[in-house]
């Protein structure tokens, strides 16, 4: 079970396990997205660019962090929405071959005026081998308190 917002501490810093990204992760992004920029496909026509290689497409890198922050775990059956994504930038390329991880640190964590739920708010960071930080930003998330976990699995009648 996840963490609700009572048990997150402003400024932990939490790791998560770390990921190779592969040319089928590019391939299958760009089929899925429909963005088949040359910088994503085209290896000849990246090799003459100023980067030099193929890279990935950013929003894959974000959706990276997303399935990265999905494995550590923090909101497993305690998340009930994703607020928003703040100040996100673009810092570095991602190339195919980078292994990236997830470095977050909470801003904020408070219950909201409803009393089952807070706001969870954490500066992400995608990292690749080297300690560079290829991707950061704000990602703020609606989560249960302790008391709106509890209320939601009285309700549940998948618990009985």
């Amino acid at each position: 079970m996840g963490k609700c917002v009572e048990d997150f501490v402003v400024g932990e810093i939490r790791v998560s396990p770390a990921r190779t990204v592969t040319e089928t992760d590019v391939v299958t992004y760009a089929w899925l997205s429909g963005d088949s920029n040359p910088m994503h496909t085209d290896a000849e026509y990246a090799g003459r660019s100023p980067l030099g290689a193929r890279i990935a497409h950013g929003t894959l890198g974000m959706s990276l962090v997303t399935g990265f922050s999905a494995r550590m775990g923090d909101f497993d059956g305690t998340a009930i929405a994703a607020l928003g994504v703040d100040e996100w930038r673009f810092l570095a390329p991602i190339f195919i071959g980078d292994t990236l991880h997830l470095r977050t640190t909470v801003r904020d964590a408070r219950p909201t005026s409803r009393l089952d739920r807070g706001v969870v708010v954490r500066f992400m960071e995608l990292v690749n081998q080297d300690g560079t930080v290829v991707q950061s930003g704000l990602m703020t998330t609606m989560t249960y308190t302790r008391e709106g976990l509890a209320r939601s699995q009285d309700d549940d009648p998948r618990a009985s």
